[in-house]
């Protein structure tokens, strides 16, 4: 249930947990991406995910904040720090992100946060041939990413998004109405690492 009052508590239980100073200049610069992309309050009634802030749905803020201790609230209300450590630890440890060359470290992140972590690893893996193409990071697609852990496969991964998005909206007609802004993301993504080794 809904707990507003509880922000108080949750403080002093925030400044506990991880952070955010301690989380790299990289995830940082991944971040400022992600949150331009993922910013604000949406419950589109097309969206599957339902109520989101800051691209974090309301089911995601509620398991981190149980497996914290914290009372739920309602995602409209989640702070700035809770943010920025929902998506390290959710979405940039578990991609392993930190092992990667900055554009493949953005595009990647960027990935786990619009396609789930597990959607991330199988854009990795198609991008690098990595099969089979199952969502798990185990020593086939870890061999294959050390031979590839580079911009081009940070480019190839955001080809793949592109197409996906175009097989989504032919599958399922109700998701056009996202496929620009879909498209812009991915777009704009590329710009952003264009300049990056």
């Amino acid at each position: 249930m809904d707990n507003p009052t509880g922000l108080k508590d949750s403080q002093s239980k925030l400044k506990a947990t991880h952070s955010v100073n301690n989380m790299s200049e990289l995830f940082e610069l991944a971040l400022s991406f992600t949150r331009k992309w993922e910013g604000g309050f949406v419950n589109h009634p097309a969206d599957p995910g339902g109520k989101t802030n800051f691209g974090i749905t309301q089911s995601v803020f509620d398991s981190w904040r149980k497996s914290r201790g914290l009372s739920t609230l309602d995602v409209r209300m989640i702070g700035r720090e809770e943010v920025s450590q929902i998506y390290y630890q959710n979405y940039w440890k578990p991609a392993r992100c930190e092992q990667m060359v900055k554009p493949l470290a953005i595009v990647h992140f960027d990935t786990a946060v619009n396609f789930g972590v597990a959607g991330s690893i199988m854009s990795l893996q198609e991008a690098i041939s990595a099969y089979p193409v199952d969502g798990i990071w185990g020593p086939i697609t870890q061999g294959k990413f050390e031979r590839n852990n580079t911009k081009t496969t940070a480019q190839k991964i955001i080809q793949g998004r592109k197409d996906y998005r175009y097989q989504r909206v032919s599958q399922s007609p109700s998701q056009r109405v996202f496929l620009q802004g879909w498209l812009n993301r991915d777009d704009d993504l590329a710009h952003f690492i264009r300049g990056m080794a």
